[in-house]
């Protein structure tokens, strides 16, 4: 069994985004040279998420609007954990929601997707360098 471990790096200047992170994924899955397996793909950050769903804008935008429903950011105090000093009380919540890693089937040396499935990179307390680890073990 192969084993295959690398970071990506992400700063989005703004505090909350979505980002079509499958390209480099693939590129991952090409340099580890893996045919048949699984690759893990995590944010190592507490206030970013990585997830599957559809590359498509108004799904983003609703992913949005959802979650500061769910979560706004504003006013902070209404958070306990920004008497911390902090003020991503909010984006802690929002990566809960969203999940922290994905797990796709690695067959014939390609992403097993459903149709429209992407991976993509979800930030929700920008404006600071954040790392997505992906890992891939197979043959």
């Amino acid at each position: 069994m192969q084993s295959y471990r690398k970071e990506l790096w992400f700063e989005v200047p703004r505090r909350r985004a979505f980002i079509n992170i499958t390209p480099q994924v693939e590129q991952c899955l090409r340099e580890s040279g893996i045919q048949e397996g699984l690759l893990l793909c995590n944010a190592m950050h507490i206030t970013a998420s990585v997830f599957i769903n559809d590359d498509e804008s108004g799904l983003h935008q609703d992913y949005d609007d959802w979650l500061e429903r769910l979560a706004p950011h504003a006013p902070i105090s209404q958070y306990r954990h920004n008497r911390t000093g902090e003020d991503n009380g909010d984006a802690h919540l929002k990566r809960q929601v969203m999940g922290r890693e994905v797990v796709v089937a690695v067959t014939k040396g390609r992403l097993d997707f459903g149709t429209w499935e992407r991976i993509f990179y979800g930030e929700f307390d920008g404006n600071r360098r954040k790392r997505v680890l992906v890992k891939i073990i197979g043959e």
